[in-house]
């Protein structure tokens, strides 16, 4: 496992670092309504985009999770209470008798 990730975290360094001094042209970045300008190299731009809208993408899939996650705590806890009352009913019944007369014959 550990030499599958160096084998896809290798590579996919080495693509950010030949993208990012390929596009170190500065872009200046002005957000519209804010009289507000950031001048920074391009790949910078490129990658905190992409960041972005990795986190905006992982928020939105945590999102769309909760409900699956709700009705698996939901299950667990029925789990549990089931769980607890087998427990109880082993404990109260009586024990089964250890030989029955005439067995083995």
């Amino acid at each position: 496992m550990r030499l599958f990730h160096w084998l896809v975290t290798a590579p996919l360094a080495l693509v950010l670092v030949v993208f990012a001094v390929s596009n170190r042209a500065r872009v200046v970045v002005t957000l519209w309504p804010f009289p507000f300008e950031l001048d920074t190299p391009l790949f910078l731009v490129i990658l905190l985009s992409l960041l972005v809208g990795l986190l905006f993408g992982l928020l939105l899939a945590w999102m769309a999770g909760a409900p699956t996650r709700r009705e698996s705590r939901a299950h667990a806890k029925r789990i549990a209470v089931l769980e607890r009352e087998v427990d109880g009913l082993r404990a109260s019944r009586p024990a089964p008798p250890q030989s029955l007369p005439g067995a083995g014959r």
